[in-house]
């Protein structure tokens, strides 16, 4: 079913305008897979040892930190190519859950340190894996929007 036919001039537009939006965004996603795809092999061993390291108390969780902005870093390179820029409440996120440093006394009130951090390197988690999913999947932006590539629209504010 093509979503144009019931559409006036202005709303075709529009929405033609949307899609060489996330269609070059997609592109250039795309063109950012080989730097994506690396970051995501120290994702895959940092999520189940850092989710051990939060539960166990050791100070090693404090190293998601770089996991995180590993994948912020290619993240942001995406947004300026595209001329955009990442969500503020991800950006809020990320900068609650990085450069901390490991204090001893840190071990007393555990979870209200080491929380963000586990939490900013989810979310940065999930939107590689979207990225990811997403480039391997879409040639085109679809006229459906799944939940992640809608996810991915949010972030770089397209949504």
């Amino acid at each position: 079913m093509n979503v144009l036919l019931n559409l006036n001039a202005k709303q075709k537009e529009f929405l033609q305008r949307r899609l060489e939006i996330e269609a070059a965004l997609l592109d250039t996603i795309k063109g950012k897979l080989p730097e994506l795809e690396r970051v995501q092999v120290t994702f895959g061993y940092e999520y189940e040892d850092g989710f051990y390291r939060f539960y166990h108390q050791s100070f090693k969780v404090y190293s998601l930190q770089d996991c995180t902005l590993s994948a912020v870093e290619v993240f942001r390179s995406i947004a300026e190519a595209s001329g955009f820029h990442l969500c503020d409440w991800f950006e809020q996120i990320v900068t609650a859950g990085t450069g901390k440093e490991f204090q001893p006394e840190h071990n007393r009130e555990w979870p209200d340190h080491t929380r963000p951090i586990v939490e900013a390197f989810l979310h940065a988690r999930y939107f590689l894996e979207m990225m990811l999913k997403y480039a391997h999947d879409l040639e085109s932006p679809p006229d459906f929007l799944p939940f992640g590539w809608a996810a991915i629209l949010e972030l770089y504010g397209q949504r």
